[in-house]
C-alpha cells in the first residue's frame, strides 16, 4: 500500500515540485498551500507523514506542528519541517521529528522522509 504524505507549503512552486517528486517516488500526496482547515484534513486523510513549511520557529509559526503532536489522533504522525529560517533546528525541540533546510536537495528530502517512515513502523 502506498504511503500517504500531506504537504503544507506556502510557496506554490515548491508545493508543485514536492508533489511531482513524491508522486514519482510512489507516494500518495495531499498538497495544500494554506493551513486553513488543515487539521480537519489531516484527520480525514490520515497521512503516514506530514511535510510542513514553517517560516519562523516562533510560537505562532509552530502552532500547527505543536497541535499535531499534542492531539491523540495525530501525535504518532512524523512531522518534517521545511524552512529557510537560520534557527529552524530549534523546532525539533518543540514539535518536529525532522527538519530539512531550504533550499533542499531532493534526494535529501526523500531520505529524511523515508527515515521517518521507517522509524514510525
Amino acid at each position: 500500500m502506498k504511503k500517504r504524505i500531506l504537504d503544507v507549503e506556502n510557496n506554490l512552486d515548491i508545493l508543485e515540485l514536492i508533489t511531482i517528486v513524491l508522486n514519482e517516488a510512489n507516494y500518495v500526496v495531499s498538497a495544500h498551500s494554506s493551513e486553513k482547515n488543515i487539521f480537519e484534513h489531516i484527520i480525514s486523510f490520515n497521512p503516514d507523514a506530514i511535510l510542513l513549511d514553517i517560516i519562523k520557529p516562533t510560537l505562532e509559526g509552530t502552532e500547527l506542528c505543536r497541535q499535531i503532536k499534542a492531539a491523540e489522533d495525530t501525535s504518532h504522525i512524523p512531522v518534517i519541517v521545511l524552512s529557510t529560517h537560520t534557527q529552524i533546528h530549534q523546532v525539533k525541540e518543540v514539535c518536529a521529528d525532522e527538519v530539512v533546510e531550504k533550499p533542499f536537495d531532493i534526494d535529501g528530502l526523500l531520505q529524511a522522509l523515508n527515515e521517518q517512515l521507517e522509524n514510525n513502523n
